[in-house]
């Protein structure tokens, strides 16, 4: 109890984390309210094309005469979708590499990281853009292929605190008193990975929705008529002179939705982090 209102009390006093937890939580009332206060359909072709904002349509209209306001509301919905999908397959994956690497050690340790130093040398994106070339255009291989591009990057972590966490006292003497494995990973390992993991999870939410975008201007992530911030960006490029919006609105999204989780990525680190508690 005295930890859950300490963490409380440094969140409260850490302006950074508050405002990505803000920024977040607007976008994830954006996403599930939205399309309930805003009835107009993502695919409603009935009005007149490249519209001005107007208050029946803030954001104006785009190429097709499709509300501009109602895509991006859609788009929030999909990002947040694709975004912690692929976090939680990157972290299926990495963690249970980085766990077993960490507790077995030895030609394990070193097969295991060597095929994730594999994986570290190719790019992230072009390795998503294969993957989901492969694969075949769609939202769901889009998540696929970008929580395979990052679970390198949770098994790292996993396993460089795994090592650590195994040569704590108590977890050697649990050892030394014959505790099988499972029980040295579900009452030891686990409780000491969450504070990494979570702080690992906000930062790659936000690349992954970065990657998503980029995968959906590229034609490989979400498909017509369903729209996705990245390819209502790809869209607009051929209006530009004409309708700016068309590119600023979900351009802005994106920003202010990565900044949001990068916010809180840092805020949770101050707070989770011991090291930096100190400080």
């Amino acid at each position: 109890m005295t930890s859950a209102w300490s963490c409380s009390a440094r969140l409260r006093h850490n302006p950074i984390g508050i405002t990505g937890f803000a920024i977040i939580l607007a976008t994830v009332l954006v996403a599930v309210v939205g399309p309930l206060l805003w009835r107009i359909d993502y695919a409603d072709q009935t009005w007149h094309r490249l519209l001005i904002p107007t208050l029946a349509h803030p954001m104006g209209t785009d190429e097709l005469g499709r509300d501009e306001l109602a895509r991006v509301i859609h788009g929030a919905g999909v990002s947040l979708q694709v975004g912690i999908i692929a976090v939680l397959i990157a972290f299926a994956i990495g963690s249970t590499v980085g766990v077993i690497a960490g507790f077995y050690r030895g030609h394990t340790d070193a097969v295991l990281m060597r095929i994730l130093d594999v994986a570290f040398a190719v790019p992230g994106l072009v390795l998503a853009i294969m993957i989901a070339g492969l694969l075949g255009p769609s939202r769901t291989n889009a998540m696929i292929a970008i929580g395979i591009v990052y679970a390198p990057a949770f098994g790292r972590v996993v396993r460089g605190s795994t090592l650590g966490i195994m040569n704590l006292p108590h977890v050697e003497a649990a050892r030394s008193l014959g505790a099988s494995d499972l029980r040295i990973v579900a009452r030891h390992l686990i409780r000491n990975l969450i504070a990494p993991v979570v702080i690992l999870v906000t930062v790659y939410l936000s690349t992954a929705i970065l990657t998503e975008a980029a995968l959906s201007f590229l034609g490989l992530g979400t498909q017509p008529p369903e729209p996705s911030w990245g390819s209502m960006l790809n869209t607009a490029r051929s209006y530009m002179e004409l309708a700016p919006g068309l590119a600023v609105y979900p351009g802005l999204a994106i920003m202010i939705v990565v900044l949001g989780f990068n916010f809180l990525g840092d805020g949770l680190r101050d707070i989770l982090d011991p090291r930096l508690r100190e400080v």
